[in-house]
């Protein structure tokens, strides 16, 4: 379970995050969509423990994210926006470093690679240092080591970005076959992508929640959420 409860985070003069609540039960993936700068990758992070937000509670399968954080990491796996760094490592180097650092060692360690190559089409690059990947296979590299440890809590920043059109929907079909297990949010540009794999969205604007609905329910006659989402955000979202 993620549970957020009356979230606040400000920088400066900007309230990042303004009273953001919601619950995360295992088996559902939640969308959470908004436009740039609208707070959903600050919310991402102090949910993940990488941020202390200035007041409110969070919790990753009851472990409370602020006063238990390593606790709370155990049981997650995160996928942050645009990550980097590890250059100078190999893919299976990097994702030993990960299991090794979340306590998975030796023979389980080996077999989960194995498990999270093959789920994530990654054999190819195993071997090739991060530095030489493009874009698509930095973004699968990580989103392995955020499933390495087979973590019941999963927090996704824009999963499939970078991946062309045959990569996105491989990474789709495998959100919604781990999700019986698991809980989910993903934060993504792309409402298509929501009204495909999502059974919540979350819309945020200015750092509240605008929305927290069923794709359907936020739907037109068609099921698309984008006249929804322009009139809760005054934006225009990607479509792909």
């Amino acid at each position: 379970m993620i549970k957020a409860i009356s979230l606040h985070k400000k920088f400066r003069n900007l309230l990042a995050v303004n009273n953001i609540s919601f619950t995360i039960e295992l088996g559902t993936v939640v969308g959470f969509l908004g436009p740039n700068g609208a707070g959903k990758s600050t919310t991402m992070r102090i949910l993940a423990g990488f941020y202390q937000a200035d007041s409110g509670k969070a919790s990753i399968c009851g472990y409370d994210v602020f006063k238990n954080r390593f606790d709370a990491q155990a049981f997650l796996g995160y996928l942050p926006e645009a990550p980097g760094g590890f250059q100078v490592l190999t893919v299976r180097e990097f994702l030993v470093y990960c299991g090794e650092s979340r306590g998975v060692w030796g023979h389980q360690l080996e077999v989960a690679i194995n498990r999270v190559t093959e789920l994530i089409d990654l054999g190819l690059a195993l071997d090739k240092k991060i530095a030489t990947l493009s874009k698509g296979w930095r973004q699968r590299a990580w989103l392995a080591q955020a499933i390495l440890h087979d973590p019941p809590a999963l927090i996704l920043d824009e999963p499939t970005d970078g991946l062309d059109p045959n990569q996105k929907e491989h990474i789709r079909t495998l959100i919604r076959s781990i999700c019986p297990k698991k809980a989910i949010i993903l934060s993504t540009h792309i409402l298509e992508e929501a009204e495909e794999i999502c059974d919540r969205a979350i819309i945020i604007n200015k750092g509240k929640i605008v929305a927290d609905d069923t794709p359907r329910n936020l739907g037109d006659a068609n099921g698309r959420i984008a006249q929804s989402f322009r009139s809760l955000t005054n934006e225009e979202a990607d479509r792909d």
